[in-house]
């Protein structure tokens, strides 16, 4: 619980404080307190911020403390730590990328390309069609397009769950926010000097926003590899962007929409991407479901 023990260091420094959360570590004896316990030497300000600040919670019969060890821990830090955190970032040097990674993202550049010389899509989409096409022959387009964005939500979730590390960017993330608690209590108590060493731990740790950048951006670089062909088979099989079309496509009924064809304009983008996100936002939600694959970090 180390924005637990942060938030003590922060609170510690105040004499009034220190005092209050010695009295209600003392009070608390089987693990909750309560203010008839301590009212005689706790002020009811310090009590309400002892609540705010999370280091009493809601308990049985009165409020539990949040983790006695923090605690204890926050109140030995010396009062020189009030300007650093104590969050570890772990395996730092885990977030660069591979060669294979770099490799990729190149490659993810070249079939971009592909959107716009009609030369790349055209090889790209004869290519995808010896897999796709005899799919597309056998089902109707909308449900081709069903079929493409449930395996594109497929490895997409399992590249995120296993490329991504969840703890490392939790890690980025609590960094970040024990900075802001500790910049807003300092800012409570009037602290200029515990202000400057805040604000010169938070420009270096705006290199973290770099780290959580690329920790996001790699799986995204092998999703784009795989999904971009598919794509740029979808439109070399309609025939946008002046191409001509590779079969007979009949209307579909979207939401809001109505009938379209698919190369209808509907708000602002064609109906076959309308009907791709909707399809892979649904998905996705049951794939995330069904694997049990956290798509988002979490603090501790």
């Amino acid at each position: 619980m180390a924005r637990i023990e942060a938030r003590v260091r922060d609170l510690a420094s105040e004499p009034e404080m220190r005092d209050a959360i010695e009295t209600v570590l003392e009070r608390a004896e089987d693990g909750e307190v309560k203010w008839t316990d301590v009212r005689e030497d706790v002020s009811s300000g310090a009590w309400g911020r002892l609540i705010e600040r999370g280091i009493l919670e809601d308990g049985e019969a009165g409020f539990r403390l949040a983790d006695r060890d923090a605690i204890e821990s926050g109140l030995e830090s010396p009062d020189d730590d009030l300007g650093g955190s104590n969050v570890e970032i772990p395996d730092k040097e885990g977030a660069s990328w591979s060669v294979y990674d770099k490799a990729a993202a190149a490659v993810t550049v070249l079939f971009f390309i592909g959107y716009t010389v009609t030369a790349v899509r055209n090889v790209i989409g004869s290519a995808m069609d010896v897999v796709l096409g005899p799919l597309q022959e056998a089902l109707p387009f909308y449900a081709v397009i069903m079929v493409i964005a449930t395996i594109t939500g497929l490895y997409s979730t399992l590249l995120r769950g296993n490329l991504m590390d969840m703890e490392r960017m939790g890690a980025y993330q609590e960094r970040m926010q024990d900075i802001q608690e500790r910049r807003k209590a300092a800012k409570e108590r009037g602290d200029d000097d515990a202000l400057d060493r805040i604000q010169e731990e938070q420009m270096e740790a705006m290199g973290d926003q770099l780290g959580m950048f690329k920790e996001q951006f790699r799986p995204m670089v092998w999703i784009m590899v795989i999904t971009i062909p598919a794509f740029l088979w979808m439109y070399w099989k309609i025939g946008l962007r002046g191409g001509e079309a590779h079969g007979e496509f009949s209307q579909v009924v979207l939401p809001l929409a109505g009938t379209v064809s698919w190369t209808d304009g509907v708000f602002i983008m064609p109906a076959w991407i309308i009907w791709y996100f909707l399809c892979s936002m649904a998905f996705n939600q049951i794939i995330q479901k069904a694997l049990d694959i956290q798509m988002s970090p979490s603090t501790s």
